[in-house]
């Protein structure tokens, strides 16, 4: 548990960075502890429970030569490895983060790419969404995320005086939305093209663009969603198979892995059935240790335990928001921007997981932020947060009267 050192290392890190005499005499922090502490809190208890939710895989014939610690072991190492790169993260000024924002977008353009040609992305449960690198997977929809906020920002600060006019304002970065949007369909990961989409325009928004275009652009944005899913006879299926779960055909078949995430918040009730009691983890709910591992939380530590992890995300989201407000009042328009959008990129993910575990929304591949197995989404997570946070640092250094 080395990485529990992270804020005495921030601490070490912060202490190189010249700053003036009047911001070494100040008695404000130099980054934000409770938010860092809070991050750590939320991954160690998504460790905890990948742990509970994935101990009895090895019985199943897919995993049989795993050992049960394996996904422990390589969520820790995940944990381990996105802590000391957001580290790295760090310590790049926001400036550079804006200039790299546009190559970095066209970089990742480019990866998305590649997963689509054949010996080069991988197919996993028919979703072509990876790209092998011998040691790793690398997973391109997950790293755009984080890259569509800064390109987004960097464009809205670009096109300031443009954003209340549609063909100069909103349409180069429509393309470019529908562009990525495109790639993303053709994967198919349609839950990774929503959240792009809802952090596109929510920057656009806060940066400014027209209200009423706005509006119109989100009604045809929910249009052209309906379409998708109205032309796609799996998604056709599976949303009708959302809207009643319980009918026989569709508890077995569409539906299945919804009707074991309701039982499974059933039987938690309000307090649980204890740490590792969970019945439907083994093999009865798939994806446990994934996309559905709110469902394992809400059966083993009941409505407690999911109301513990919403208040962890309300925090993590608030912090983005005020972050964001801060900047922008001194004059950071690039920063206040890529805090807000960071807040909007793990708010709308949350959100759509948490709204899938519980029904509220059709099932979509889409992973708990932070917690749920999985090396890229840690990794992007962590690169995501460690920019937040110096964006923080680097109000704080100006408030101070500092330089960065």
């Amino acid at each position: 548990m080395a990485f529990l050192q992270i804020p005495l290392r921030f601490s070490s890190l912060l202490a190189t960075t010249p700053l003036d005499s009047n911001a070494r005499q100040s008695k404000m922090m130099e980054y934000d502890q409770p938010l860092v502490w809070v991050v750590l809190l939320t991954m160690l208890l998504g460790m905890v429970m990948v742990y509970s939710a994935s101990i009895s895989l090895p019985d199943s014939p897919k995993f049989a030569k795993y050992t049960t610690t394996y996904f422990l072991t390589r969520q820790a190492i995940f944990i381990a490895a996105s802590l000391l790169v957001g580290l790295f993260v760090f310590r790049v000024p926001v400036a550079t983060w804006q200039k790299a924002a546009p190559w970095m977008f066209g970089a990742t353009l480019v990866l998305l790419v590649l997963v689509l040609v054949p010996g080069l992305g991988l197919v996993v449960n028919g979703g072509r969404r990876w790209l092998s690198l011998r040691v790793i997977s690398l997973q391109p929809s997950e790293l755009m995320k984080v890259v569509a906020v800064l390109y987004a920002a960097d464009y809205t600060v670009r096109k300031q005086q443009y954003m209340h006019k549609l063909t100069k304002g909103f349409m180069p970065m429509a393309f470019a939305v529908g562009f990525v949007g495109l790639l993303l369909l053709l994967e198919p990961d349609l839950g990774a093209f929503g959240v792009i989409v809802c952090i596109a325009m929510g920057i656009l928004f806060l940066g400014g663009i027209n209200a009423i275009w706005f509006g119109g652009i989100g009604a045809v944005l929910v249009a052209l969603f309906v379409t998708i899913i109205a032309l796609s006879k799996f998604r056709r299926e599976r949303y009708f198979a959302y809207l009643n779960p319980w009918q026989e055909d569709n508890a077995l078949n569409k539906a299945y892995q919804l009707t074991h995430s309701l039982i499974a918040f059933g039987r938690g009730e309000i307090f649980g059935v204890g740490l590792g009691g969970s019945v439907e983890k083994l093999h009865y709910l798939p994806e446990a240790h994934t996309d559905f591992l709110l469902a394992v939380i809400g059966e083993e530590l009941g409505l407690a335990g999911v109301l513990v992890v919403i208040g962890l995300f309300y925090w993590i989201i608030k912090r983005a928001f005020d972050i964001g407000r801060q900047a922008i009042a001194i004059d950071q328009t690039f920063a206040g921007l890529t805090a807000k959008g960071i807040g909007i990129w793990i708010g709308v993910q949350t959100f759509i997981n948490m709204g899938v575990n519980l029904g509220l929304l059709p099932t979509k591949g889409l992973t708990l932020p932070l917690m749920s197995y999985g090396g890229t989404g840690i990794m992007i997570n962590c690169v995501g947060l460690a920019i937040l946070l110096r964006i923080d640092y680097e109000n704080r250094v100006l408030m101070r009267g500092g330089r960065v």
